[in-house]
């Protein structure tokens, strides 16, 4: 059985992988990504620290 050529899920921030923690999918400009449980904080409470990883998602 050949394994299906799925997009590698990560983390936006840390770059730790769905088999490590648990991410959250999440929309921004039309391009799906993903954060775990404990950079979501950064998120909410200080986006602008993570304002360079949003930018290279429209590249």
């Amino acid at each position: 059985m050949e394994k299906e050529n799925k997009p590698q899920v990560q983390c936006l921030n840390c770059q730790r992988s769905d088999q490590e923690v648990p991410v959250v999918a999440l929309q921004f400009k039309g391009q799906q990504t993903w954060i775990c449980n404990q950079c979501l904080p950064t998120l909410i409470h200080h986006a602008e620290r993570l304002a360079d990883k949003f930018a290279q998602l429209e590249d």
